[in-house]
C-alpha cells in the first residue's frame, strides 16, 4: 500500500523525496522480515535443545 501511494506521488508530482522515503521503508520492512526469520530459526534450535536436554 506505502508502495503503491509512494509511487503515484513520485508519478504525480515527479518528487523523489516521496520515491526514496519508500524506498527506505521497504528496506526497513526487508529487514523486519529477516529479524523474524532469524528468531523463528533461534527460536526452533532453542526447542530442539529443550527437547534432546529432557
Amino acid at each position: 500500500m506505502i508502495k503503491e501511494i509512494a509511487w503515484d506521488v513520485f508519478k504525480n508530482t515527479g518528487d523523489i523525496n516521496s520515491f526514496l522515503e519508500y524506498k527506505q521503508i521497504q528496506d526497513l520492512e526487508s529487514g523486519i522480515k529477516e529479524i523474524q526469520e532469524i528468531q523463528k530459526i533461534t527460536n526452533m534450535n532453542v526447542e530442539n535443545i529443550n527437547k534432546n536436554n529432557i
